[in-house]
């Protein structure tokens, strides 16, 4: 059995958290992630905390240990005078980890090109019998005009 860390929050870290939970334009996971922290530092057990929010436990327990992780560079950020920093360092806690895997294989310049084929019109645009775009045959026009250099059989750029 895992004892799980127990978090004690500023008053300032509280007041940001419950900041983010009511304004209307935070994006809504980062709101979730501050429900969790918020509740978890009330204590309890992450599996209550989770009934009580509607989550699974593994997750309340992930970021209950994100945010014992970053205990010391919230402590640091809310030393700053500066209000944002300490906004920061708790966006910063609460984002998703960056995922594995390869790099996009596609430059931003290209996607912008795909974009522009999709939004027009197949017929008048390419000669194409069809009214609407499929992927596949965005694709075909993407390495016809010379934006990408191949299309494999398997791709289809949705």
């Amino acid at each position: 059995m895992r004892i799980a860390p127990s978090i004690e929050l500023s008053a300032r870290q509280q007041e940001m958290l419950e900041h983010f939970v009511r304004s209307p334009t935070s994006e809504q996971r980062l709101v979730q992630r501050a429900r969790i922290v918020l509740a978890v530092s009330q204590g309890g057990l992450s599996r209550d905390v989770a009934h009580e929010l509607g989550v699974d436990a593994d997750t309340v327990g992930l970021w209950r240990r994100r945010w014992a992780a970053a205990q010391e560079r919230l402590t640091a950020a809310e030393q700053s005078s500066r209000t944002s920093d300490l906004s920061r360092c708790i966006v910063e806690t609460l984002v998703d980890a960056p995922r594995s895997g390869g790099p996009g294989i596609f430059t931003p310049e290209q996607i912008l090109e795909i974009i522009a084929i999709a939004c027009e019109l197949p017929e008048k645009a390419s000669d194409r019998p069809v009214t609407h775009w499929t992927p596949r045959e965005v694709a075909d026009e993407a390495v016809k005009r010379n934006i990408v250099p191949s299309a494999g059989r398997s791709c289809a750029i949705s």
